[in-house]
């Protein structure tokens, strides 16, 4: 049975899922149509490019949330707090490691090549804007640096672990002491 949809951004949301479990070469057009009960008209209607469109506008959609939920926080705001509200986003957002992140797994595959742009900029996105916030905290720029890709790298690890173990108590654990670690930075010190 089809499901009535009226908003692209009603059917975002729907396809990602897919995309998320059966990756980008995985999710042909009929499965996408099977798991969203969408009609292969409607997904046609919404992206005309297909399943290339389908992906690009997936990813723009994740960066669009990132950026208001965790980017743009850290970027502004008073970085403990945002380092905080960052911890909060990301487990909620990963579902506490339930759920992979596309923009990872995208990165894992030969997809890669097809959107190495907005890929690319996700994560440098994330690690400048978690570097600002440290050095804001007062952790000098290259201890700064470092500690943002560690939490960045650990944070997609933990989701990794998490899913192939199928512990969700892995990435809880994970984020717990990447927090405990990035902590440390915001006392003052630079360890």
């Amino acid at each position: 049975m089809t499901r009535t949809v009226f908003e692209k951004s009603d059917v975002i949301p729907m396809v990602a899922e897919v995309f998320r479990e059966l990756g980008y070469e995985g999710a042909s057009l009929s499965k996408i149509t099977t798991r969203t009960g969408l009609s292969k008209g409607s997904l046609y209607y919404f992206f005309p490019g297909g399943k290339e469109e389908m992906a690009a506008e997936i990813l723009a959609h994740v960066e669009a949330w990132f950026s208001a939920n965790v980017f743009e926080p850290l970027e502004r705001d008073e970085p403990i707090t945002a380092i905080q509200k960052m911890w909060r986003e990301v487990d909620a957002y990963f579902r506490s490691g339930q759920r992979i992140c596309l923009v990872g797994a995208f990165a894992l595959d030969e997809t890669r090549d097809r959107f190495a742009a907005m890929i690319s900029q996700y994560f440098k996105r994330w690690i400048e804007a978690l570097c600002a916030a440290l050095v804001r905290a007062g952790a000098a720029i290259e201890a700064a640096t470092a500690i943002s890709e560690e939490a960045i790298g650990g944070i997609q690890g933990g989701l990794i672990l998490a899913r192939a173990l199928n512990d969700e108590a892995i990435f809880q654990r994970t984020i717990a002491g990447l927090a405990e670690r990035l902590a440390k930075y915001t006392q003052g010190g630079s360890s």
